[in-house]
């Protein structure tokens, strides 16, 4: 019955992300919920069943489902210029679970090592794809989402308790 209810979860988790790649929050560069997504499965969840969750919902998008960001689909997105982001978040997510913090201030070290770590491999990846060399892909793609990916991480710190004490995670 728990591994049902485990299962549940991380499915219920990865539609989650997916609605939070939806919200698009207008700025200079708009940007998206979807690491607020990842991170709340983390830490409602875990390492083990966030992770899974995060496979999860790059295999639906693997798969042609429109769950990324601007409702995109396939394996193509994941290949594509911003694919190295999406297999980023799997990083984290592997990062987080290896890591396995116990404190709040753990889980904050934790999502943030990954975040960089999603960073690196997405700013990567950009520029082998787009030809741009690493620094000019590094102020196009990491700059302008830094102070934006700090607030979503102190906000999932913040909400994540709060809904395991309401569901009774």
């Amino acid at each position: 019955m728990q591994k049902t209810v485990k299962m549940a979860q991380c499915a219920l988790s990865a539609a989650m992300i997916a609605v939070c790649a939806w919200v698009t929050v207008p700025a200079a560069v708009p940007f998206t919920l979807q690491s607020l997504g990842v991170y709340l499965a983390l830490l409602l969840f875990g390492g083990k069943y966030g992770t899974a969750t995060v496979a999860t919902y790059l295999l639906l998008g693997a798969v042609g489902l429109p769950v990324f960001a601007g409702g995109g689909g396939g394996i193509g997105v994941l290949c594509g210029v911003t694919g190295g982001y999406l297999w980023g978040f799997l990083l984290a997510a592997v990062v987080f679970w290896v890591w396995h913090p116990k404190s709040q201030r753990g889980c904050a070290a934790a999502l943030a090592v990954g975040q960089m770590l999603c960073y690196l491999l997405g700013t990567v990846w950009f520029s082998l794809l787009t030809g741009d060399r690493f620094g000019v892909a590094l102020v196009a793609c990491v700059l302008p989402f830094l102070l934006p990916d700090m607030f979503k991480t102190a906000l999932a710190l913040w909400l994540a308790p709060r809904i395991k004490k309401a569901a009774k995670l």
